[in-house]
């Protein structure tokens, strides 16, 4: 199944609907949210509900509880609770719910492709209100007769007579940490999902040191998508990611600035029928340390 899903498809189902609207430099993504939604979507916030506090890195994982509380909000229940994640258009900032939601646990997360633009764009309707928060209870040890399943949720019917939430447990993807991704480039494919300027260090507008991990090849996300923001055919996908040398069966993670487009990549990659592994600390992360090399320039 793609990762992918179209509005058509979108519109014959009843998923959990997550706005995760978000900007790198502002205005906040509530704000756009209040504006106007899908009917029935949940807004969920990247910086406080999909990432932990700043250090190291801008954009850390966040803590199983933060998610857990996050998936008790929207009404998640179980692993393959069907779950849509949009934005305003390219999937940049849906990308890191969709990866995070699987991180901890969630099987059944798909990208609306194109987002909110692609939804009006089908003359899908707009909403200003928000929906109530989903009737389930938190997953506590006082949960009535919730049992803990085998990818550490819980299930069955609370105290209350309510359902139980799903309980995040995180490590259901794999992720590469510095040591790891110096490793990748060295023996594999590490892709910059970062525009080309700050791969080659010409400018830094979030980060203090400019540049790139020695290694890495230059992959910048904007390419994955066309100018409505919807994802390119997986075939083509796949043609550009070969010819930057990535195989089905080699070794290859992304990363960008703080762990947010390095998911766009990773969503790519995956459309596109290729698997690689997310350095989620990523340039943020690999300065924090001034032992780790740095190179500058547009090639390795």
């Amino acid at each position: 199944m793609s990762p992918l899903i179209t509005v058509d498809v979108l519109r014959a189902l009843s998923p959990v609907l997550v706005d995760v609207t978000w900007n790198l430099a502002g205005p906040p993504g509530k704000e756009a949210y209040d504006a106007g939604h899908l009917p029935g979507a949940y807004f969920v916030d990247l910086d406080t509900e999909l990432a932990g506090p700043p250090g190291p890195g801008r954009h850390p994982l966040p803590d199983a509880t933060t998610v857990t509380a996050t998936f008790h909000r929207l009404g998640i229940t179980s692993a393959d609770t069907p779950v849509v994640v949009y934005d305003a258009a390219n999937s940049m900032s849906a990308a890191r719910a969709w990866w995070i939601f699987r991180y901890f646990g969630l099987t059944n997360v798909r990208v609306l492709d194109g987002g909110l633009a692609a939804w009006k764009a089908a003359g899908g309707e707009v909403t200003t209100e928000a929906p109530t928060e989903a009737p389930t209870e938190a997953p506590t040890e006082a949960a009535g007769a919730a049992t803990s399943d085998a990818t550490g949720g819980t299930t069955g019917d609370s105290a209350t007579g309510g359902a139980t939430a799903f309980a995040a447990t995180p490590g259901h993807l794999p992720v590469l940490d510095a040591e790891g991704a110096a490793e990748v480039a060295a023996k594999g494919i590490l892709l910059d999902a970062r525009a080309p300027e700050r791969f080659a260090g010409d400018v830094e507008p979030m980060d203090p040191v400019a540049g790139h991990i020695p290694g890495a090849t230059n992959a910048p996300t904007t390419a994955n998508v066309d100018g409505s923001g919807r994802f390119l055919p997986a075939a083509d996908l796949r043609t550009r990611f070969e010819n930057l040398g990535v195989a089905p069966d080699g070794d290859t993670a992304v990363y960008c600035g703080s762990g947010v487009t390095a998911t766009h990549e990773a969503l790519a990659l995956e459309t596109a029928g290729l698997p690689a592994t997310v350095y989620i600390g990523s340039w943020s992360d690999w300065i924090t340390d001034p032992t780790r090399p740095v190179a500058t320039g547009s090639g390795d």
